[in-house]
């Protein structure tokens, strides 16, 4: 009895990782760009409230992402241009700025984490405030923004682990606009017109016959 080995066909392979780079591209673009608009979006908004005494009675007192910390909001950032930049390098560069974007995602998820127990933004408006520099913050919590932020760098990171695992696929921009060493060819230099005024005179102090056949 003969067994016959199905053999694949490279025509539909193609077309199989064609579709899946169009695929992922797509995907990573989306995450990409939302996340740092999220990332960035979240760092603006409120993060952490508090009290401090002055004069005796509480004193309300709030404090913004960027105050609590600048870190997402500069590796949102960092993931939005690594993004762009893959489209820029090949092979292995684009396996490094793809990990960069990764890691910009990582970033971004751990340092939104920290900055729900970090106090210190508020601590120094209740100095500020109360007029000790000893003093600090008083019923001390924090919003759902700094989730929000750790939401956007999961975007980014799903963003970068796209683009280290399809990356290859994705298109890069175009070699016309890469400089090369090779010298440009020079332009054929036009032949002269025998019925130009100055060709007629070239012609006479050869000794020819510009009228000649």
């Amino acid at each position: 009895m003969e067994y016959v080995t199905a053999v694949p066909n490279p025509r539909t392979q193609a077309r199989g990782s064609a579709r899946a780079g169009r695929l992922s591209l797509a995907v990573a673009l989306l995450c990409g760009a939302l996340g740092a608009a999220v990332a960035l979006l979240a760092t603006r908004q409120r993060w952490s409230e508090g009290t401090a005494t002055v004069a005796g009675g509480a004193f309300p007192l709030t404090a913004k992402g960027s105050d609590v910390t600048g870190v997402p909001a500069a590796l949102a950032i960092v993931g939005l241009a690594a993004l762009v930049a893959v489209f820029a390098v090949r092979r292995a560069g684009r396996l490094v700025v793809a990990a960069l974007l990764a890691l910009s995602g990582v970033g971004t998820v751990t340092s939104a984490l920290l900055g729900t127990s970090d106090s210190s933004a508020l601590d120094e408006k209740a100095a500020q405030a109360s007029g000790d520099t000893s003093a600090t913050v008083d019923a001390f919590t924090h919003t759902a923004w700094p989730y929000v932020a750790a939401a956007g760098g999961i975007l980014i990171l799903l963003a970068g682990l796209l683009a280290l695992r399809y990356g290859r696929l994705w298109p890069a921009m175009s070699g016309r606009y890469e400089r090369s060493g090779a010298p440009r060819p020079r332009r054929a230099a036009a032949a002269p017109d025998p019925d130009r005024p100055e060709e007629l005179w070239k012609a006479l102090d050869r000794g020819e016959d510009p009228t000649g056949a």
